[in-house]
């Protein structure tokens, strides 16, 4: 009985050593011989303009400039003064066979010349088909007398944190070079609104930029494109801007030479836990929430400020970010539905959408409205006074700018809290236009008989606009 118990533990401890075999491959060298190919080198050259006068030295129009600037040329110093060519280095990867090639943006930004090496060593010109600056992405296109070998892009969505990568680029000048981990994380925003990096522990370092990331398959499912580090090199964390977002951005370009997003025209802001007791048939902290319609396919469709966009083209709507991303994702000129929560109850709006590259930031012109005579009130842990022409002037805004002005912010108050400053205009409560302190009144009285604990805010700060919830027991 011993001796069988034995067998089934050393099996047992055999199938667990394979399994872990078979999750972490034992060599990468198989893949790396497929795709290499595929991966090429990327340099630039940029004509870098003249220094007028010897700068540092003596100020410009000085009596002693050309006794300078001749004695700089006798040191051999004078060539810094004419033009001369700065070089950058990067990398990229092609997608056909017929030279398309994909790196980053910044690696070819403000290039006179672009070359691109092959892991055979051939070098081709590349000339810029488009680039998109929103996403750091950027095509090239070469032209070969053959077929060239090229990669293919995988689906981004379905990678795993811990899923195996490998990263091949030019890191630091340094050739063809490649460096294997995991992933770390997904969906990472940096700074932009298409954002969407897959971050990971593979080693990325300048020169990186604009090369692939595989997955174990051979399929590239990022562009390498940026690190955090405090010294310049890799510390492991390194992020590349997902295949499924390349992929949309790749064929534009191709197909146009320039990004064609779809563009719905609104202003909006994540719904916040605080806004679910403030805003009528809200049940979750999810959806964005319009502050602003200004001309445009929203206006147009009748989507109003105080909608909760809940859904969009039949995907639900999270947050801000989310729906930025599918709107711009979605095909100009195309119709989508449009689920709002309004009033309590949900509608269904068709929305054709305008293209965001063409789109022009427009605010309907405001009607005048003759407010009460100005008093002050306290109220919410704010002072709030109607507007006037001489607090119009005073803050810097249109002509036709209405509402009530803050005058004071208590600063133990929530309001304060949530970020509510002397200056700062509040042009709606309760998604009703306010105008005088008893309009305001009004509606915290209508909050509070409807039994609400919090009353919803539309603040405009420097015309920009955004919702606060704030607690009626203040």
């Amino acid at each position: 009985m011993r001796a069988l118990w034995l067998s089934a533990l050393a099996l047992m401890f055999i199938l667990a050593q394979t399994l872990v075999a078979q999750a972490r491959p034992d060599s990468l060298a198989d893949l790396v011989e497929e795709v290499s190919p595929a991966v090429v080198n990327i340099s630039t050259s940029t004509v870098v303009a003249s220094r007028s006068g010897p700068q540092g030295i003596v100020p410009e129009g000085s009596p002693f400039e050309d006794f300078f600037r001749e004695f700089q040329d006798r040191q051999g110093q004078g060539d810094q003064n004419r033009p001369r060519r700065s070089a950058a280095l990067g990398a990229g990867f092609v997608i056909s066979e017929d030279g398309f090639v994909v790196t980053n943006n910044h690696v070819i930004e403000g290039a006179d010349e672009i070359l691109v090496e092959f892991f055979s060593g051939e070098e081709l010109p590349a000339t810029v088909i488009g680039k998109d600056p929103n996403t750091d992405i950027a095509v090239l296109k070469v032209e070969s007398d053959t077929p060239l070998p090229f990669v293919s892009f995988g689906d981004s969505d379905v990678a795993r944190v811990g899923d195996w990568v490998m990263a091949v680029g030019n890191p630091l000048g340094q050739g063809f070079s490649v460096s294997a981990g995991i992933i770390s994380a997904r969906n990472r925003a940096l700074s932009g609104s298409y954002d969407d990096f897959i971050q990971t522990d593979a080693a990325i370092n300048r020169g990186n930029s604009g090369g692939p990331l595989f997955n174990m398959d051979g399929e590239v499912i990022g562009v390498n494109t940026a690190i955090l580090s405090p010294n310049g090199g890799s510390i492991g964390i390194g992020f590349s801007m997902a295949s499924n977002v390349v992929t949309n951005v790749v064929d534009q370009l191709q197909e146009f030479g320039e990004t064609r997003r779809g563009w719905l025209g609104v202003r909006i802001q994540d719904v916040t836990e605080d806004m679910i007791g403030a805003v009528e048939g809200l049940e979750t902290a999810a959806g964005a929430m319009v502050t602003d319609v200004p001309d445009g396919p929203a206006k147009d469709a009748g989507i109003e400020s105080g909608d909760v966009i809940l859904t969009f083209d039949g995907t639900d709507v999270e947050d801000v970010r989310g729906l930025v991303r599918t709107v711009g994702n979605t095909a100009v000129g195309k119709a989508v539905r449009v689920i709002v929560l309004r009033g309590g109850k949900t509608q269904t709006l068709l929305v054709t959408l305008g293209r965001r590259e063409e789109a022009e930031a427009a605010v309907p012109a405001a009607q005048p409205v003759t407010p009460e005579e100005p008093t002050e009130k306290d109220m919410l842990g704010l002072t709030v006074t109607p507007m006037t022409e001489e607090l119009r002037t005073e803050l810097g805004l249109d002509e036709g700018a209405e509402g009530l002005v803050i005058t004071n912010v208590d600063e133990l108050s929530k309001a304060y809290e949530k970020g509510m400053r002397a200056g700062d205009v509040i042009t709606e409560a309760s998604q009703q236009k306010v105008v005088s302190v008893s309009d305001l009144d009004a509606r915290v009285a209508e909050a509070e008989e409807a039994g609400r604990k919090s009353i919803l805010l539309l603040v405009r700060r420097g015309g920009e606009p955004r919702f606060v919830a704030l607690a009626l027991d203040e």
